[in-house]
């Protein structure tokens, strides 16, 4: 998979702790957008999904005394490295992790990829959150938690699996 980078320890990418992994590539191209440098499809360095997951396990091991919560995955655009991202949020829920998933695209424009694309199908289902939408400059709230826009969703996943309708994530 091909990725801009990865932050080992950020608050502000989803609850608690984190490990963020931005990917590269992103067709959105939201004017105003807090990472174009992750635009470029052909940019940014290439990884395998075992580099990922040996990355964090050092991690955990650099991290003796703090606690991550989860991996973040943000952007560019996640859902159009689905496939690889699936298998790298199923070992975070091995080790105990949860996994957050900011995406340009709407839920309702990932489950109809998901309809046709195994990749964007596992990855939605792996997800614990969703932080949905296209980054829209002029609808800009620094104020929420997680989004840069207010049209931006953070969705809890597990609940709206259940319900089979949008249920809001709320911090507890």
């Amino acid at each position: 998979m091909r990725l801009s980078g990865i932050t080992a320890e950020s608050l502000v990418d989803g609850p608690g702790l984190r490990y963020v992994i931005f990917t590269q590539g992103c067709r959105h191209q939201c004017p105003q957008c807090h990472n174009p440098e992750s635009w470029d499809m052909s940019a940014g360095k290439e990884f395998t999904v075992k580099q990922i997951i040996r990355m964090i396990k050092k991690q955990i091991k650099l991290l003796i005394d703090v606690k991550i919560q989860g991996v973040t995955f943000s952007g560019g655009e996640p859902f159009l490295q689905a496939g690889e991202l699936a298998e790298v949020a199923l070992a975070a829920h091995q080790i105990g992790w949860d996994v957050v998933a900011y995406s340009g695209y709407t839920f309702e424009e990932i489950t109809d990829l998901a309809r046709t694309d195994d990749g964007v199908f596992a990855l939605v289902n792996e997800c614990d959150i969703l932080i949905d939408g296209r980054y829209i400059h002029e609808m800009r709230n620094i104020g929420l938690t997680f989004c840069g826009s207010s049209n931006q969703r953070v969705i809890d996943m597990e609940k709206t699996r259940k319900k089979n309708k949008i249920v809001l994530w709320k911090n507890n």
